[in-house]
């Protein structure tokens, strides 16, 4: 077993270097893709695309990654996010940034994977405050990728912050061979190589969603994603169509939210665990995120959406942290990795659908609708997960193992 703290730190850079190459680009896709001629119908299936990809690896990634070990499935992931963004940023055609983007997807499993492993060194709240650390790496991140992106983006460069983030995600991929120790002990890994796996199917991924302890906190994850996922997709564009801001304001928009990302899940997680179950923490991250998207939904100035931001960030980094941490803790040990990977292929299957969704909503309806819509789906989760979630005992659970045997 390698040593917890020295892990957590290897994992805190891996994350933070992977999300500083991720948001370098993110928010400038749309401009890129607009060069080669793209709509904003076209834009929402480049983000779509990416998302399917990722509902069909990320399980299968996860449940090797419990079988061949961590560390391996990290290293081949790591080297599909590298020829990925070489492809973006070397890209000629609309269909090579499609290309790109579907490359990238089917080995993006990167997050989960780093969940997984901060599983098998932790436990208990010390699981969730590792959670929370790493949650505070995907934000600090988003501190610096949009501000550096939107620098090296000068003059309408959008090729030059694409080979950057391949060049870190290169750096990453050798720090992980070198320093990062693998986390599952081979005898283990071998005990679960002879034992019966299903294959992911839509078969097994019903089963869980119908399994007592994990089918409602995998629905919340459901819910919650294509809510906040909604907010995610067209940002953006709200932030044109609404509030008039310009692309260079946008990036310093998400910049902001970095930070308060960072503050919630680094320093806040750590609070709130102190005095909440991870259950209580879904419920109350349902109520604010629902009251949370409506007030962003109707922002009328700028300064009026930094206020919202606040609560939307904290609403959505606790209940990030707190479903994948109850997620680990109802299913047995060596399903940890599989689970969290339909936890990520349900995150992918609302990335499939929102951006489509919030785009035509956007268009069609105005602007608040996509942000009215995800408060709609969040108040539905408090009452589901007050009926479902909140008291569930724990002594319910794990779940029973999801094997053909």
């Amino acid at each position: 077993m390698p040593n917890y703290r020295r892990s957590l730190t290897l994992l805190f850079i891996f994350v933070f270097v992977d999300v500083l190459g991720f948001s370098l680009i993110l928010p400038l896709l749309p401009y890129y893709a607009a060069t080669f001629g793209a709509t904003a119908e076209v834009v929402g299936l480049l983000l779509g695309v990416n998302a399917l990809t990722q509902l069909l690896g990320a399980p299968v990634i996860g449940r090797l990654s419990d079988r061949f070990g961590r560390k391996p499935l990290l290293l081949l992931s790591l080297a599909g996010t590298v020829v990925g963004f070489l492809m973006l940023g070397l890209a000629r055609s609309l269909a090579m940034l499609f290309a790109s983007r579907v490359v990238d997807g089917f080995l993006g499993g990167n997050i989960s994977l780093a969940q997984a492993y901060i599983s098998d060194v932790t436990e208990g709240k010390e699981r969730t405050k590792g959670f929370g650390l790493i949650g505070a790496a995907f934000g600090l991140g988003f501190i610096f990728g949009p501000a550096i992106g939107g620098a090296l983006a000068g003059g309408g460069n959008y090729a030059l912050p694409a080979l950057v983030a391949a060049g870190l995600s290169l750096l990453n991929l050798l720090g992980v061979l070198v320093w990062l120790p693998e986390s599952l002990p081979r005898a283990e890994r071998e005990r679960r190589a002879k034992e019966p796996r299903a294959a992911f199917s839509l078969r097994v991924l019903w089963e869980a969603l119908s399994l007592p302890c994990v089918g409602p906190l995998l629905q919340t994850q459901l819910f919650f994603s294509l809510a906040f996922t909604l907010f995610e997709t067209v940002f953006s564009l709200f932030a044109r169509e609404r509030l008039g801001l310009d692309a260079r304001t946008t990036s310093f928009v998400l910049t902001y939210v970095g930070v308060l990302v960072v503050l919630v899940q680094g320093v806040g997680i750590r609070l709130l665990v102190r005095r909440f179950t991870d259950k209580q923490l879904v419920f109350g991250g349902s109520v604010l995120l629902a009251l949370s998207l409506l007030a962003w939904a109707f922002s009328p100035s700028l300064g009026v959406l930094l206020v919202v931001l606040a609560p939307l960030a904290l609403a959505s980094g606790v209940l990030r942290v707190a479903v994948n941490t109850a997620l680990t803790r109802s299913v047995w040990p060596e399903e940890v990795g599989g689970t969290l990977g339909l936890s990520s292929a349900l995150s992918s299957l609302t990335r499939v659908v929102a951006p489509t969704v919030g785009g035509f909503l956007l268009g069609q309806v105005g602007a608040p609708a996509p942000g009215v819509l995800g408060a709609l789906l969040m108040t539905w989760l408090v009452y589901y997960t007050w009926r479902r979630v909140l008291f569930v005992p724990d002594l319910a659970c794990p779940a029973p193992r999801l094997t053909d045997g």
